[in-house]
């Protein structure tokens, strides 16, 4: 397609200008801009742009959506009017963290880091559930656990535990290697580090409180200077600390030491130096401060535990909408490691089915069928603990919901917080967290799952069907006959219904459960905003031609492709949310442009686990482009997808 020069030109104004533009790049959809001033777009004029199909700013970046195919050509043309250099992905994502405040850093960098090493955390907290189900007493048999009726499971009880708790006694080792990662070191180094902090010759810091009693804690000797020797298991601010450090003095030493001795010197001098501050200064100081953290939280939650518990539990879902959450899994994993337990875990997880349950009212609340079904799998989604899928398409788009929801919760963090309800681990969220509760709280828990439950779903239930009810009050006091109009509208359906239409049936391309586009965690796929489509939670890393086609476009980063069918139909079928930051790596594509492929030929793989330890959703889009002419009407089919069998979607084409 050809690229109108005054509509490019006209991009450009709208964002303010060349001298308004830092870097600028692009994916397969969208132009990703960092500008020097927001405030200086003219978001109407990009409206009004024919090459427009969305825009929204996130994490620093401007970002304007343009569509595959057409996107590469505006940036050629954009580059040559304003004369400036291409740029990668990472430079403008550069550019766009240096604009963050220091606030909306810190909580990016503690998302980086703690969202890779979460499936590890999850993993062990359901194991470790099953560990007090099997060890708990009073759970199945008066004041006796399960073990202690049945001693043939007591072994088998101690393989799990040990299994879900190495996870946790080594979590200095996770997050070591996920903090070195992002501070730009070596991951391995980052593991040594954290397995430094936690060597078998320490005292365990779960130790140290009876040890520090009775006056047998070991020292080191250093030239007259007693040094405490003691190891930091479950603490996390001594590790992030000196994972900063080590990153900074590896990189420096790789500047400055010649390459013929790099192997030799850099990480030995690294691990060395970082070592010793960890233990003499690093350690000491920032355990201290992480005891006090804790010693805040802890004060704070038994005086004012209504306060505490109405705060937390009912805002919770809000700092789900501003990204502030992760945070909260360090102090949880502090609260684990110095405490035995977390108070907040608790109030999390009942945030998640409070927000659950006012999505799935609005199934009785909507009267159209797809917001229904949008309402239905979402909220299973936050009832299993994923909750943005209920909250940014369901309850955030009504508003009521979300507010019931918060509501809701704030009235149950009150009862947990009061009967001070703990987790033992932290694993998944909503209905499945009471694994992580100790048995012996699991009552007061279930009652404030009931709370959950019924608060919200009845208040947006009843509210919701207020509003829909002097909604169409409304409109039937207004609704007019004009009879001429209908008559001109019947002639044209008419007219319209004599057109030959072609139907294409698209097959699934993908294993897994076809889902609305309102489930997918980017505005740009959302809101519609390419075009109409589904999106697939896959369960295997393989992708399939949905029909016989010619790939018209394999992205660089091979996170995405197109394939155009003989009708001259575009699908676009994108792996993932932000996944092109990957630049390939747990990507092989087995077709490239131009190739002629037949329906349920293998188009690419990717690493499944990869891209979850990045830290990136796997919802992968299946995307028919806007602006297709020969495109009359598309329907969508969501739900369980036979691998390369069901169709997905129904495309209706122009005679």
């Amino acid at each position: 397609m050809a690229i109108d020069r005054k509509n490019v030109e006209d991009i450009v104004r709208a964002v303010g200008g060349k001298e308004n533009i830092e870097v600028a790049t692009h994916c397969v959809t969208r132009l990703r801009f960092s500008l020097y001033d927001e405030s200086k777009v003219d978001s109407e004029a990009l409206d009004r742009n024919e090459l427009v199909k969305g825009q929204f700013s996130s994490q620093g970046q401007f970002q304007i959506v343009i569509g595959p195919g057409t996107v590469d050509k505006v940036y050629d043309e954009m580059i040559q009017i304003t004369g400036g250099s291409r740029s990668s992905k990472d430079e403008v994502k550069s550019a766009a963290a240096r604009k963050q405040n220091p606030l909306q850093r810190a909580i990016k960098t503690l998302a980086d880091i703690f969202i890779p090493i979460l499936p590890a955390i999850v993993t062990a907290g359901l194991l470790l559930g099953i560990n007090n189900i099997l060890t708990g007493p009073g759970i199945f048999f008066d004041n006796q656990s399960l073990v202690d009726v049945y001693p043939a499971w007591k072994d088998i009880a101690a393989i799990i535990n040990t299994i879900a708790s190495t996870a946790f006694t080594f979590l200095p080792a996770l997050i070591g290697w996920a903090a070195v990662t992002r501070f730009g070191g070596s991951p391995l180094l980052g593991i040594v580090l954290g397995l430094i902090l936690v060597h078998p010759d320490l005292l365990s810091a779960y130790n140290y409180a009876s040890a520090s009693t009775e006056g047998t804690v070991p020292t080191w000797n250093l030239f007259g200077w007693h040094l405490e020797k003691i190891g930091y298991q479950g603490q996390v601010l001594p590790v992030l600390v000196s994972a900063y450090i080590l990153a900074r003095l590896e990189k420096f030493l790789n500047r400055r030491v010649h390459d013929s001795i790099k192997l030799l010197v850099v990480a030995p001098v690294t691990l060395l130096i970082t070592g010793f501050l960890a233990f003499t200064i690093i350690g000491p100081v920032t355990f201290g401060i992480a005891n006090a953290i804790t010693s805040g939280l802890i004060f704070v939650f038994d005086h004012f535990a209504l306060l505490g518990g109405l705060i937390y539990g009912g805002f919770y879902a809000l700092l789900v909408i501003t990204g502030m959450h992760h945070t909260f899994l360090a102090v949880d994993v502090q609260l684990i490691g110095s405490e035995g337990g977390t108070f907040l875990w608790p109030m999390l997880a009942l945030s998640n089915i409070a927000q659950g349950a006012a999505a799935l009212a609005m199934m009785f609340v909507v009267r159209e069928q797809k917001a229904k079904g949008l309402a239905a799998t979402s909220s299973v989604s936050a009832f299993l603990g994923v909750t943005e899928p209920a909250i940014f398409g369901v309850n955030i788009r009504y508003r009521y919901p979300f507010i019931f929801g918060m509501i809701g919760s704030g009235i149950a963090g009150m009862l947990l917080t009061v009967n001070q309800v703990r987790a033992s681990s932290i694993g998944v969220g909503g209905i499945p967290g009471f694994l992580s509760i100790f048995p012996n709280q699991w009552g007061v828990f279930f009652i404030g799952m009931l709370i959950v439950l019924i608060v919200p779903f009845v208040a947006t239930v009843l509210y919701g069907r207020s509003v829909v009810g002097r909604s169409e009050k409304n409109s039937a006091t207004k609704a007019t006959t004009v009879s001429e109009t209908d008559n001109l509208n019947s002639r044209h359906i008419v007219q319209e219904s004599q057109e030959s239409v072609n139907i294409l049936e698209l097959i699934s391309p993908l294993s897994g459960t076809a889902v609305s586009l309102e489930q997918v965690p980017d505005p740009a796929f959302a809101e519609k905003q390419m075009g109409e489509g589904v999106a697939i939670e896959p369960s295997e890393g393989k992708v399939y031609a949905p029909f016989d086609a010619t790939v018209a476009h394999v992205i660089k980063s091979k996170h995405a492709l197109i394939l155009e069918h003989a009708s001259g139909v575009q699908v676009l079928i994108h792996v993932g949310i932000n996944t092109v930051s990957l630049k390939g790596s747990g990507f092989t594509t087995h077709k490239n442009i131009g190739d002629k492929v037949q329906a349920g030929e293998l188009l690419l793989e990717f690493d499944m686990e990869a891209i979850r330890a990045a830290g990136y959703p796997l919802i992968t889009p299946i995307i028919i482009p806007a602006g297709q002419d020969m495109v009359k009407k598309i329907e969508e089919k969501t739900g369980p997808a036979a691998a390369r069998q069901s169709s997905i979607l129904t495309i209706h084409l122009k005679g």
